[in-house]
């Protein structure tokens, strides 16, 4: 069965599924009668967002919950029958009445009393048991141990993916290319509800961040410095991206379509259903996107000497491609008691793509009229992946004292197919590169409270991963039939055992709180190589790491929302598995990437001194940081004159571009990192983010080239630079009225220069419109990407015999429109807060699990 008919299978039974349910939950709802109320003060003044539950006392799976307006009203669907109603609200005492509902209509007013120490009136965010998410929620909240945005109110990635979104993220920049730095160090780790997961597919590629639609992120947490709960992978810090997950009674949803330019559509599905001790919930859909990417190189070569040497190479690339991509998760929670329960989960995606490439080389001799030659490339890349996940929590007690267990098994596999066509010597490259990727990962978490302020949390992991290379590149000329290219022919295999243990402390004296902890990581690494080459074989190697990774966490409390943020971690960064597979990638026979059996982790010690503060208004977050690096992986960029398998020189004018990961010198990086956001009026808001940053890098190395003559000589990578740099991104929303708004977002990021590479700045401007429709179920959504066309790349780069200027576009100018639609009955139940702890995750959820 081919994966077409797989997904329209599912797909048929999907729909057939959700409309099984929808029918269902309608004729649950036929049951139900009207009801209207509202909540009062002892002035017979409303109280707005109230939590008013319902509780029916002879059936607890009618019970449902409902959250009153700016006009303390509040309107919902009950079954006839007898209920206790509890209200609460902040800075007023919790009320519970009795009443028995007949049918349809409406019960009145209900009173509650202010606390003998009430600010009773004030508008608030949140309130005891019940978390509201409206139009003046904070898209950015900072806590002790990481930054929290909320896509939600992002108006020009709407209808977008992953990728578009954390465009947006404070902290985070995307480059031409799709890759993802925080504060200008790309070494991100990425997470999914709290870990890896086989929906970004393998090695996190760009690809995988576009195939997860925007509307089923519920929010992104930008952990800058992770303690020692958390995995130690990832230098630049971690992202964990949460997923929606609907805690709604009924049945309950919501669907996008989008339509767009360069070509794109896409339409997400995000249904759930709760009743009683059980939910259900299933997301899903799929899209088509085309993009062009635009590549030039000039090459400069400085050493020629004879009248056929090179001294200039252009090359003008345009790559364009059309993908299509599908996913789907479903998944199900069942409360065995009101202190245990258990859950499971299954994901599903698949990506395919097909690119067009097309270069021109346009070469330049000494004293010789230049030639010209064409490459054209056609190249298809499909990738299948599933998880699954399973899970129990338990709470030992109403004080905290909890502790989760969970197994994540995922697979997810790559087949790679390149032709390659070249007009000199007709040339024919034919490349078949296929990965599969298998991991385990199980882990268990336990929480302690000590007294009322402090915790003790202690945790355990162990992950196995194992991925299998398979990589064939043959090639033709004009004297030679099609064959193996012996040394970029091979098979094999890199797997990772790694052992974790954490323990963490966390409590406060006065205003001073607290946060200490270490983590233990006990790592194995395994590399077979097999090459049809003999000469290229290398010995099985096996890597063996036990590092301990300390962290510390302070924060001084002036006031509420008002603190000072001090903290200290150590992370580790370990390679990419196919950065140590000896020769894992070959583009074209004039751009290949080797990797480096030899690689070593590379390890930062990084500091943060942060200040906070959240008024009605505004919220300001400014952190100085400073990060020192050892054993840096640098890119090291090089020429040599091609060679056949005797290692004789093909040709003196075919000239090869190697790319190869090393171990390094080290990196220093510091700076001041600004976020803030500001609603300047009651139409006009603002959110901003400014990375001001010095870095300091150190280290040169030999590697092999040739001279004036094409004799082998040593020459010097000098990575050694300094300077200052800086990222600024702004956007402005505004508000025409209560249902239309529209953005402005500015990107800036500046140049960075070392003695190897000199990086240019670049800006770019988007812009959003959001409408609101059908009495708030629908919103009409239009944005532009990059309206002036100006997100490109420009750099130089220095090597031994060599000037490259390069420009590299990864998606022009584009446009989009979105409609969503949701659906839902019933309101949102959350289990009443225990006494805040200082020092618990405020936005963290069965969803998020620790590392």
């Amino acid at each position: 069965m081919n994966q077409t008919e797989i997904v329209n299978i599912f797909t048929k039974k999907t729909l057939a599924l959700t409309f099984v349910l929808s029918a269902a939950a309608m004729a649950f709802a036929q049951e139900k009668a009207g009801i209207t109320g509202m909540i009062v003060n002892k002035n017979n003044q409303p109280v707005p967002y109230a939590s008013v539950t319902f509780s029916n006392k002879a059936n607890k799976a009618l019970s449902d919950a409902v959250l009153t307006d700016e006009k303390g009203q509040y309107k919902l669907e009950l079954a006839p029958g007898n209920y206790d109603i509890t209200v609460e609200a902040i800075d007023y005492k919790k009320s519970i009445v009795n009443k028995s509902i007949a049918g349809a209509g409406n019960i009145g007013a209900l009173s509650i009393e202010p606390e003998a120490s009430s600010t009773a009136g004030e508008k608030t965010q949140e309130i005891q048991g019940v978390v509201i998410t409206a139009a003046a929620t904070k898209p950015y909240k900072v806590e002790l141990d990481k930054r929290t945005y909320d896509p939600s109110q992002d108006i020009v990635s709407k209808g977008g993916n992953l990728q578009d979104v954390l465009s947006n993220v404070p902290s985070v920049s995307v480059d031409t290319d799709g890759t993802v730095s925080m504060r200008g160090s790309s070494n991100v780790r990425f997470l999914i509800n709290g870990k890896p997961s086989a929906l970004l597919g393998i090695d996190d590629g760009a690809n995988a961040l576009q195939s997860i639609p925007a509307d089923q992120i519920e929010r992104i947490e930008v952990i800058t410095n992770p303690s020692s709960k958390f995995e130690a992978s990832g230098t630049a810090g971690i992202l964990n991206i949460i997923l929606k997950k609907s805690k709604k009674t009924g049945f309950n949803g919501s669907v996008i379509g989008t339509l767009g330019y360069l070509p794109q559509t896409n339409l997400n599905a995000n249904l759930n259903w709760r009743k009683g001790n059980f939910t259900w919930f299933l997301n899903g859909g799929g899209g088509y996107r085309e993009s062009k990417n635009t590549n030039r190189n000039n090459d400069d070569f400085n050493n020629a000497v004879l009248d056929d040497d090179l001294v200039q190479r252009n090359t003008d690339s345009e790559t364009k491609s059309k993908n299509n991509n599908y996913n789907a998760s479903a998944g199900i929670v069942y409360d065995i008691s009101e202190k245990t329960s258990i859950n499971a989960s299954g994901t599903v995606r698949t990506f395919d793509n097909e690119s067009f490439g097309n270069i021109d080389y346009r070469y330049t001799p000494l004293n010789n009229p230049f030639y010209t030659s064409n490459r054209s490339t056609f190249g298809t890349n499909n990738n299948l992946a599933f998880q699954g996940d399973f899970g129990l929590d338990h709470k030992f007690d109403d004080k905290g004292q909890n502790l989760s267990l969970s197994l994540s098994l995922q697979r997810s596999r790559s087949y790679n197919d390149t032709n390659i066509d070249d007009t000199i010597d007709n040339l024919k490259n034919i490349i078949n590169q296929n990965t599969i990727n298998r991991s385990i990962i199980g882990k268990a978490d336990y929480e302690l409270p000590i007294g009322e302020i402090s915790k003790l949390e202690a945790g355990y992991r162990i992950d196995i991963n194992t991925n299998d290379y398979s990589n064939d590149v043959r090639e033709s000329t004009t004297s030679k039939p099609l064959d193996f290219l012996k040394p970029y022919t091979y098979d094999a295999t890199y797997k990772e055992t790694f052992n974790a243990f954490y323990l963490q402390f966390k409590s406060k004296i006065g205003k001073l709180a607290y946060q200490v902890g270490v983590r233990d990581e006990l790592s194995n690494v395994d590399i077979n190589y097999l090459s049809l080459d003999p000469k290229k074989n290398v010995p099985a190697t096996t890597k063996n790491y036990n590092n301990l990774f300390p962290s510390v966490y302070l924060s001084y409390e002036f006031a509420k929302d008002n603190q000072l943020l001090l903290n200290y971690t150590r992370r580790i960064d370990r390679p990419r598995s196919f950065f140590m597979i000896p020769n894992p990638s070959y583009n074209d026979n004039q751009n290949i990437f080797d990797g480096n059996i030899d690689l070593n982790p590379s390890y930062v010690d990084s500091f943060e001194f942060g200040y906070s503060i959240s008024k009605k208004k505004f919220t300001i977050n400014p952190t100085l940081y400073y990060r020192h690096q050892t054993d840096d992986t640098k890119m090291l960029v090089y020429n040599i004159l091609a060679t056949d398998e005797n290692g004789a020189i093909i040709d003196p004018k075919r000239i090869e571009s190697h790319t190869k990961p090393i171990n390094l010198g080290t990196d220093d990086r510091f700076g001041l990192d600004l976020n803030f956001n500001w609603d300047a009026t009651s139409w006009l808001k603002f959110l901003g983010n400014v990375d001001l940053f010095g870095y300091n890098t150190k280290g040169s190395t030999l590697y092999d080239t040739f001279d004036r003559d094409g004799n082998p000589i040593q020459a010097v990578a000098d990575f050694n630079g300094k300077g200052f740099s800086t990222r600024a991104r702004l956007t402005s929303t505004i508000k025409v009225d209560k249902t239309f708004n529209f953005q402005i977002q500015g990107f800036y990021r500046g140049g960075q220069k070392t003695a190897y590479q000199d990086r240019k700045d670049m800006y770019a401007i988007n812009f959003g419109a959001s409408k609101t429709i059908w009495k708030g179920d629908g919103t009409l959504a239009f944005n532009i990407q990059d309206i002036f066309n100006t997100r490109a790349m420009r750099s130089t780069t220095y090597t031994a015999n060599s000037v490259r200027d390069s420009y590299m576009q990864w998606q022009p100018r584009q446009f989009s429109v979105s409609l969503t639609y949701r659906f839902k009955q019933g309101e949102k139940i959350e289990q009443p807060k225990r006494k805040k702890d200082i020092n618990s995750n405020a936005a963290g959820d069965d969803q998020q699990g620790p590392m």
